[in-house]
């Protein structure tokens, strides 16, 4: 589903990625691990298309991204991608609820529509209580699971996850975790995470290991 081409990316002087290939099948959960400094965090915003590479294609189904201009980029990417970062990037002006439903709103679905799937991701992630509270009246632990719920609303193919249990306790942990293979086994949806929690990436399909900029395998 998923193939990058010899993708080389730096930043001023310093290069990151040094020509990683590497293809990642429709349904797979795959981790990626590797010391801080390793490219693990660029190499993800790569693939999900959030930034450039400098040298390689990276292809979607055989659709090379690079080619599209940034309006069907970002239309592509809304449809298709979902992202779970550490560090949550929730808007503080708006409620639970309604940060959840914002890339719904993007995709053109109607507010009913919205607000009730996203209640009921809500809830399956256990804050059925915290629907209207903002950002600043949350954990991080809840914080995180808004940001989580709002990358699944729009049941994207892939879903790129950059530590996204670095902030939970250890249940809170093992219900995102399981709620990534539930996933998966009821939607076919496909995973990359970038982590340093070991049992997590023990349990995915694959583990790719990243040094140096490259892929090690």
């Amino acid at each position: 589903m998923i193939k990058a081409e010899n993708i080389h990316k730096s930043f001023g002087e310093v290069d990151i990625l040094k020509g990683v290939n590497l293809e990642i099948k429709k349904g797979e959960i795959v981790s990626i691990v590797g010391s801080s400094g390793a490219g693990k965090t660029t190499l993800l915003q790569v693939l999900g298309s959030l930034t450039d590479c400098n040298k390689g294609s990276v292809y979607y189904d055989n659709v090379d991204i690079s080619k599209l201009n940034s309006n069907k980029l970002a239309e592509f990417r809304n449809e298709n991608i979902g992202f779970i970062f550490q560090f949550h990037h929730l808007l503080p002006e708006f409620n639970a609820l309604e940060n959840v439903c914002l890339p719904a709103f993007i995709n053109g679905i109607s507010k009913k529509e919205a607000e009730l799937k996203a209640t009921k991701i809500l809830t399956r992630l256990g804050l059925s209580n915290r629907l209207t509270h903002k950002p600043s009246e949350l954990s991080g632990g809840e914080q995180q699971r808004v940001a989580t719920a709002r990358a699944l609303i729009n049941q994207p193919k892939v879903i790129f996850a950059d530590e996204p249990s670095g902030n939970l306790d250890s249940k809170n942990a093992n219900d995102l975790h399981n709620l990534f293979f539930d996933l998966r086994n009821e939607f076919d949806q496909t995973f990359v995470i970038v982590t340093h929690d070991r049992e997590l990436s023990q349990l995915c399909d694959r583990e790719l290991i990243m040094q140096d900029g490259l892929m090690t395998f």
